[in-house]
Parts: structure tokens; C-alpha cells; sequence
């Protein structure tokens, strides 16, 4: 029986980058490219659309640049993994990715063979990051939100606890709906509704919550 492909989008306004990638990314069996956009607005689109599991997001774009386009996909519901692929390591912009959703960032410096191990290991619900930014995004992952008090774990079903407890330990959609026995559209719904209560806006910022909270 062959292993369904974990479905990608790549967003990013220069074609020559989105080609490169596509072909870096066909070289993994597991991993398929079902969509490119070239700006954010259709991006948005799309990813309603299509639900990937995973949206690789240039931060610079002309129109709608990459960290409004994260904003907006997290306010339109948007539950797909979205890691930033950048030139930029500024303080600024690793914080403003991971404040509004971002499960990682990585820079387009990366070596070819290590920019594909770090895809699939966002593919597998892992955060994934450059070397040169560690130091940064721990920082932001620390700070507490004060944007809107934190809700509370008692406002979740207990499916919904369930999940994210699961979703702490790292564990992708597809892994949950296996564990649980439920369908990954399923999981999907629970995950959209827990950050929901819980105000937040990323699987990440669940996980960092969850561990604060068990702490």
C-alpha cells in the first residue's frame, strides 16, 4: 500500500524560487507540492481551498507581504503548519512570525539537503527553525502573550484536551487522527476550535501553553 503524500503550498512572488523548491521537494517521495501562489491574497484563497498541511511562506512579497498574510490566514481559520522561508534574520521579523502563527522559520541560505530535512520535519508536527535564529524565536516563544488573557483548559471538551495535549508532544494531524482513530478533517475542527477558546493563533503557541500550563 503506498504512503499518502503529505501536501505542500509554496508562497513566494519570484518563480525561479518557487521551481527550485518544487524540485528540491520532489525529491522526497513523501512529501507533494499540490499548489504555488504568487502573492498573499491568493494565497489566503487557496489555502481555504485546499487545506495543505503545510504553507512555506515568503516573508517579502510585493502586495500583501508574508507576515499580513500569516496574520490574516490565522484569523480567516487557517490550521495548516506555515513556516516562514526568508532572507531576513532580523529580531523583528522572527518575532512578528511567531507572535502571529508561524510554526517555524527558516532562511533561504540553507543548504538544499538541510532545507528538505527541515520540511519533513514540519511535515511531522515539528517546529523547525534556522540555526541563526534560535536565540530569538526561544525568546519570543518565552514571552508571555499580552495581547488578550490566556483561556483556560477547563472551557475544552475533553477530545479537545486530548488533542492538545498531543499537539504539545509535537505530533501532526495526521498522527493525532491515527491515535485517536478519527479522521484528520476531524482533528482539524478540534484544533481550529481549541485555539479558538484558548486564544491563540498557532499549533505552537498551543504546545508552549500546554507547557507552561502543566509546569
Amino acid at each position: 500500500m503506498t504512503q499518502e503524500r503529505a501536501s505542500i503550498m509554496l508562497v513566494d512572488d519570484h518563480p525561479l524560487l518557487r521551481k527550485g523548491l518544487k524540485q528540491l521537494i520532489s525529491m522526497e517521495d513523501s512529501l507533494e507540492v499540490i499548489a504555488e501562489c504568487s502573492s498573499g491574497e491568493e494565497a489566503i484563497a487557496r489555502a481555504l481551498d485546499l487545506d495543505p498541511e503545510l504553507i512555506i511562506l515568503d516573508l517579502n512579497m510585493q502586495g500583501i507581504d508574508g507576515i499580513e498574510t500569516l496574520k490574516r490566514m490565522r484569523d480567516e481559520g487557517v490550521t495548516s503548519r506555515i513556516v516562514m522561508l526568508t532572507v531576513s534574520d532580523a529580531d523583528d521579523d522572527v518575532v512578528a512570525a511567531i507572535t502571529n502563527g508561524a510554526d517555524g522559520y527558516l532562511l533561504k541560505d540553507m543548504e538544499p539537503e538541510q532545507l528538505l530535512e527541515q520540511i519533513m520535519r514540519a511535515v511531522d508536527g515539528k517546529m523547525v527553525l534556522s540555526e541563526a535564529i534560535t536565540e530569538v524565536l526561544a525568546t519570543a516563544l518565552r514571552r508571555p502573550s499580552v495581547k488578550q488573557p490566556p483561556g483556560k483548559l477547563e472551557t475544552l471538551t475533553n477530545r479537545e484536551q486530548e488533542i492538545l495535549s498531543l499537539i504539545a508532544k509535537g505530533m501532526s494531524n495526521k498522527v493525532i487522527a491515527r491515535q485517536l482513530d478519527i479522521s484528520d478533517g476531524t482533528v482539524k475542527v478540534h484544533v481550529k476550535h481549541l485555539l479558538k477558546k484558548l486564544g491563540l493563533r498557532s499549533r505552537v503557541e498551543a504546545a508552549v501553553w500546554m507547557v507552561h500550563h502543566e509546569s
